[in-house]
């Protein structure tokens, strides 16, 4: 769920009314017409007046922002790092849960993060931590294993965050069940992120009228 705005779009010769999507790895137009650009397939980005320009194989797209426009820019050019997506930083307490490649724990490790005496155990029942963690980063590989997060939503601090990591594109775990659990314990999800090219990861918090 990146940002969006309701805009006007010159696309083809034709001016468009809709809205823009901002997401992690591509920029969407939706209206009377749909214009889908990955950023690898970018040429060129400029805003200029209000307008940013997106410039691609298949043409031109010029989309009216406003102040925007700018801001756009700098986020497709200089997109953030997948720790800034997550929102792991140095002195974030974070539990890891789950299995995760040995070069995401060399980012978690060069970031300076906390990382908590719980990372790594999985199944039976965990002390309540009083505190609570930061973040909790969870790496489900199947949708039996989203039984879980009722269980992790107690490791997280009430203003903190779960994080489910799970692959994309597979029948053993969707989106939908992903979803499903977090709400079923009682969870909001306000966000999604591409956390590498075979895995999404989705977030999740405690609703400001239950913290």
């Amino acid at each position: 769920m990146g940002q969006e705005l309701e805009c006007t779009a010159r696309w083809d010769g034709r001016r468009l009314t809709g809205k823009a999507y901002l997401e992690t790895e591509f920029i969407l137009f939706r209206g009377t017409e749909r214009v889908r650009i990955g950023f690898k397939e970018l040429e060129s980005v400029t805003a200029d007046g209000g307008v940013l320009r997106l410039s691609f194989a298949g043409g031109l797209l010029e989309l009216e922002l406003g102040k925007a426009a700018e801001k756009w820019r700098e986020k497709i050019l200089h997109p953030p790092s997948r720790l800034a997506k997550l929102g792991v930083g140095a002195g974030v307490r974070v539990r890891l849960v789950g299995p995760f490649d040995a070069d995401f724990e060399a980012e978690l490790k060069a970031s300076k993060c906390e990382l908590d005496a719980e990372t790594r155990r999985r199944g039976g029942k965990r002390g309540e931590d009083k505190e609570g963690v930061d973040l909790v980063l969870f790496s489900a590989g199947e949708a039996s294993e989203l039984a879980e997060v009722a269980e992790l939503k107690r490791a997280i601090r009430s203003d903190g965050a779960l994080w489910v990591v799970y692959p994309k594109g597979v029948k053993v775990i969707r989106e939908m069940d992903v979803l499903g659990a977090g709400r079923a314990a009682g969870l909001k999800d306000v966000k999604v992120a591409s956390f590498s090219a075979t895995h999404t990861a989705l977030k999740f918090v405690v609703p400001l009228a239950k913290r």
